[in-house]
């Protein structure tokens, strides 16, 4: 059962920065892609950016240009670097671990991100 750790999540104030760390356990598939979802209260979870383990990624557009994803194969760790963040980021973050097709996932237990003056 692979586990993944998220870190980073917290306070900051409109137009601060904040960075996210999730680590697998282990790895166990290939290809694979690593991502971040959030979920705000009342909302449905989206997609707020993906990478593969070849390096291609993507990114919801609300993000785009203000949030960049990154991954380290060897450490099995998917990094999102949030700037300029805005209090509708304000959400619950959730890593996803899966494989090339999508049919077997693992997720993260959630960092509390909140964006408030």
């Amino acid at each position: 059962q692979v586990q993944l750790v998220e870190s980073g999540g917290g306070l900051v104030q409109p137009g601060g920065s904040l960075r996210l760390s999730c680590s697998a356990s282990e790895s166990i598939f290939s290809p694979s892609a690593m991502g971040w979802y959030r979920q705000a209260p009342g909302a449905q979870r989206e997609m707020v950016a993906t990478i593969t383990s070849g390096g291609t990624t993507n990114y919801v557009d609300s993000v785009k240009g203000r949030f960049t994803i990154s991954r380290d194969n060897a450490k099995n760790t998917v990094y999102l670097q949030m700037n300029s963040l805005k209090p509708e980021d304000t959400a619950v973050y959730y890593c996803r671990y899966w494989n090339g097709t999508g049919s077997r996932t693992y997720w993260g237990q959630g960092t509390q991100v909140t964006v408030s003056s």
